[in-house]
């Protein structure tokens, strides 16, 4: 949809130059506003201007208490089983949006993911920096290559996708369309990954936690060298267990 409101803008632009050359002040002004509104929107994970995007769970599954904690960033040698291990203490599961050079050197860790009951996802084959500045051909390219490596070593092609970051441009929708995933933001994160403090990450998890929230954290150490997850995610699923929520993965909320 903003591809097309783009391209039909910088058309009606080209003619209202050459209808009128002297207006050329407002239509630069015109073009640089829409590039403005794209980046901004580019910039915001949880934005919609872009293409469709979950920001949170169907209202059937917030009927049945559940909420989907989901773990971007791994397969991580360490960390992930770990993380595993705690989800099973607490009967929880949840989502791995998984990058794929990672899944290719731990193949093992992405199949004892399937083993105890949660999902894989796409979270791109390389997790680029500059993921955010790729054109069509690079994006699907990218998408693609980690759709078939984690389709192959799951058994079934992950359903669901998530930008590094979160961080998007015009042209993503089109290639997760068509490579028929669905676009996946979050209801709250705890920022795990720069955080030092732990009580910090779980507060910004826990406020206002309702059903039918999807929950962003990392199967991977922070900046700081310390996994922050392993210490907030047990007090997370004691303060979900509490208050009478179960956590889900992705695919079972969707059934």
């Amino acid at each position: 949809m903003a591809i097309r409101l783009s391209i039909s803008l910088h058309i009606a632009c080209a003619i209202a130059f050459v209808a009128w050359p002297g207006g050329w002040p407002w239509v630069l002004a015109t073009l640089a506003g829409c590039h403005l509104v794209l980046g901004w929107a580019g910039m915001r994970p949880r934005s919609r201007l872009l293409g469709p995007n979950l920001l949170r769970l169907p209202d059937t599954a917030a009927r049945h208490g559940e909420i989907a904690l989901t773990f971007d960033d791994g397969p991580d040698p360490y960390v992930t089983p770990k993380v595993l291990d705690i989800l099973d203490r607490y009967g929880a599961k949840a989502s791995f949006f998984c990058i794929g050079e990672k899944a290719a050197a731990h193949p093992e860790i992405v199949r004892d993911i399937l083993r105890r009951g949660h999902g894989v996802e796409n979270h791109t084959m390389r997790h680029s920096k500059l993921f955010a500045l790729f054109g069509l051909t690079a994006l699907r390219t990218d998408i693609a290559m980690a759709q078939s490596l984690l389709g192959n070593l799951a058994g079934r092609p992950p359903v669901f996708f998530r930008a590094p970051m979160g961080i998007r441009n015009p042209f993503l929708d089109p290639v997760v369309a068509g490579l028929g995933l669905t676009y996946t933001s979050w209801t709250r994160r705890g920022f795990d990954t720069s955080a030092r403090d732990p009580a910090a990450v779980l507060a910004r998890l826990t406020r206002g936690l309702a059903a039918g929230d999807i929950i962003l954290l990392h199967d991977r150490k922070s900046a700081h060298g310390e996994p922050i997850v392993l210490m907030v995610l047990p007090l997370l699923l004691e303060r979900i267990i509490a208050t009478g929520l179960k956590s889900v993965s992705l695919q079972m909320a969707m059934r």
